[in-house]
């Protein structure tokens, strides 16, 4: 081989060993930049399947309805806070602000929604507003007026369509807010759609229980009826057969006449115990108690713990009613 020639085959052999390197070194990198981009696709897919579902919900009891369904999947926060009623409460601008942030709101037909639900909407349009009052049949507030006449105040249509928002009070229909929150929360994540499902089963299971505990302290009552303060228990009065009689009706505290008129019930049914409610006033109901020699005792029906507390007021009415009935 001549000089010319070993020349020509050493730059041939170079430019092949340039071209294998060039091509090796963007494959791999090519390679590494694709395998790259998947992983960070599944790390994003994965921190979103992991971030909790944010819900936003009227009242305390709801938090446990959401919380028990949706596990550690969902992130509630709640609009009227401890210690407030619903039905004059008025959320804080940070409240409004933070609903940008909501992927739903649960309603449950409380006053305040009424005057505020639009202004909810409209701080986030792309947000599932849910009614949780759906498929339930809702009390009048005048299906609690136990015969006693409060014309003063309102007249009959109003009555009418002034409507019990205490549904949380029922466990028969705590079941039907119950599948309500289920069917929002697949409806948003549909991926954990079994979880939720095994969570409403357990949950379902619990109310089972709680029903049955509450009708066995209730069971065998010969007084059956109670004075309460703001008429709150109408649906689990119902439900438990039990006489609700109130003093305050339509959110008016009673007249004289009316106040006379309870007087006279208590006495002759030998009523010793008003139930009050610590989140409203119970300066009617403390005068009501000193008439028939009595005393005030506050249950509340926003607790946030609903289970337990439906319990406890269960246990409550027990005692006292036995008690009325032996003096």
């Amino acid at each position: 081989m001549n000089p010319s020639q070993k020349w020509l085959s050493t730059i041939l052999l170079t430019l092949i060993v340039s071209i294998n390197s060039i091509t090796g070194c963007t494959s791999t990198d090519t390679t590494d930049a694709v395998n790259s981009e998947t992983n960070n696709n599944d790390n994003q897919e994965q921190t979103n399947d992991q971030d909790p579902l944010d819900i936003t919900v009227s009242i305390m009891p709801q938090k446990y309805f959401v919380n028990k369904i949706g596990g550690d999947r969902v992130k509630v926060n709640v609009m009227v806070e401890p210690g407030v009623t619903p039905h004059t409460y008025e959320p804080k601008p940070q409240q409004l602000q933070a609903l940008s942030e909501a992927e739903a709101y649960i309603a449950i037909g409380v006053p305040f929604e009424k005057v505020w639900m639009d202004r909810i909407s409209q701080a986030n349009p792309k947000m599932l507003t849910v009614d949780s009052t759906e498929g339930i049949e809702r009390l009048t507030m005048m299906d609690h007026d136990h015969g006693h006449d409060h014309d003063d105040h309102h007249d009959h249509n109003e009555e009418e369509i002034n409507l019990d928002p205490h549904i949380w009070l029922s466990p028969r229909l705590v079941k039907i807010q119950t599948q309500t929150i289920y069917e929002t929360l697949v409806r948003l994540d549909p991926k954990h759609q079994e979880t939720y499902q095994t969570n409403l089963n357990n949950f379902l299971q619990e109310i089972e229980e709680l029903d049955g505990k509450i009708r066995k302290n209730l069971d065998n009552l010969e007084q059956r009826k109670f004075i309460v303060f703001h008429p709150a228990w109408g649906y689990f009065a119902k439900e438990y057969n039990l006489t609700q009689v109130p003093v305050e009706v339509g959110g008016q505290e009673p007249s004289a006449a009316e106040l006379a008129e309870l007087i006279k019930e208590a006495k002759k049914e030998d009523i010793r115990i008003i139930f009050a409610q610590p989140e409203l006033s119970s300066q009617s109901a403390e005068t009501l108690a000193k008439e028939i020699n009595g005393e005030v005792l506050l249950i509340s029906p926003l607790s946030e713990n609903w289970s337990s507390n439906l319990l406890e007021v269960s246990q409550t009415f027990a005692k006292v009613l036995k008690e009325d009935n032996n003096k």
